[in-house]
C-alpha cells in the first residue's frame, strides 16, 4: 500500500464526562490553538450544564467554531457552537443537515456499514475505533487497522479513536485516516500541552512518512 500525506491532519479532543469543567478549561486554555475541534462528551448532563459548561469555556478564549456538542444538536445551536457529534441513539444526520446546515455534523461509528449509512445522511466526518486496546474500552476487541483502511476507502473523512498515542498515530495516517481523537492522552498527561504537541508533530510530519511514498 503506498500513502502520500499531503495536508496536516484533525486532531479532536474528546472530554471524558469525569473531569470537573473548570479543570477542562484550565487545559483547554492552553491547548486550544494547536487543536482542531473539543468535544464535550458530557453524558451525565443536562442541557442547562451543558450550556453552562461551553459559555464557561468561551470565556476562556476558547473559538466556539472548535467546539463540538455530544448528541445535543439543541444545545449545539443556542451557544453557537461549531457542531454536533451524533450518537447511534441520536437524531439522523439528515435531519440535522437538512435543518441546521450550519452545524459541522460527525457521526460515531463502529462499522463500516454504519460509515456507509453515516455517509449517505450526509454526514461531514465519522469518528470510529476504537481502533487499539483502549482504557475506556477494557476487555473489548479493538477493530485494528485493517478495517480502519477499509472504512477510508468509503471517501467520507474518517477521524480515528480508541487507544491512540503518538507513537501509533503514524500507522492510523497511513491507513487514511484524515485525523485522530484523543481523550486520556491529553486531558490525563501529566502535561498536557506537550501530549498535544507530540501528536501534533506525527499529524503535521507523518511520523516518518513526511509525505514521501512509502
Amino acid at each position: 500500500m503506498t500513502c502520500i500525506l499531503t495536508s496536516v491532519k484533525e486532531l479532536h479532543i474528546i472530554s471524558n464526562g469525569k473531569m470537573p469543567i473548570e479543570q477542562l478549561r484550565e487545559i483547554v486554555m492552553d491547548i486550544h490553538p494547536y487543536v482542531t475541534a473539543i468535544h464535550l462528551r458530557e453524558k451525565q448532563k443536562t442541557a442547562r450544564e451543558l450550556f453552562q459548561a461551553v459559555e464557561l469555556l468561551s470565556a476562556a478564549n476558547l473559538p466556539l467554531s472548535k467546539v463540538i456538542i455530544n448528541d445535543r444538536a439543541d444545545v449545539a445551536l443556542v451557544t453557537k457552537a461549531g457542531g454536533v457529534q451524533l450518537a447511534f441513539h441520536s437524531l439522523d444526520a439528515a435531519i440535522i443537515k437538512e435543518n441546521f446546515p450550519q452545524l459541522r455534523v460527525g457521526s460515531s461509528i463502529h462499522s463500516y456499514e454504519e460509515g456507509q449509512q453515516a455517509k449517505e445522511n450526509g454526514t461531514d466526518y465519522v469518528l470510529y475505533g476504537h481502533v487499539f486496546p483502549s482504557q475506556s474500552k477494557p476487555g473489548m476487541t479493538p477493530k485494528g487497522l485493517n478495517e480502519l483502511t477499509r472504512l477510508t476507502q468509503l471517501a467520507i473523512p474518517v477521524i480515528a479513536i480508541g487507544g491512540i498515542t503518538p507513537e501509533n498515530t503514524g500507522q492510523v495516517l497511513h491507513a487514511g485516516a484524515k485525523g485522530i481523537a484523543v481523550m486520556s492522552g491529553v486531558l490525563e498527561a501529566l502535561d498536557p500541552l506537550s501530549a498535544v504537541k507530540a501528536y501534533l508533530n506525527v499529524l503535521k510530519n507523518g511520523d516518518g512518512y513526511n509525505g514521501r511514498i512509502i
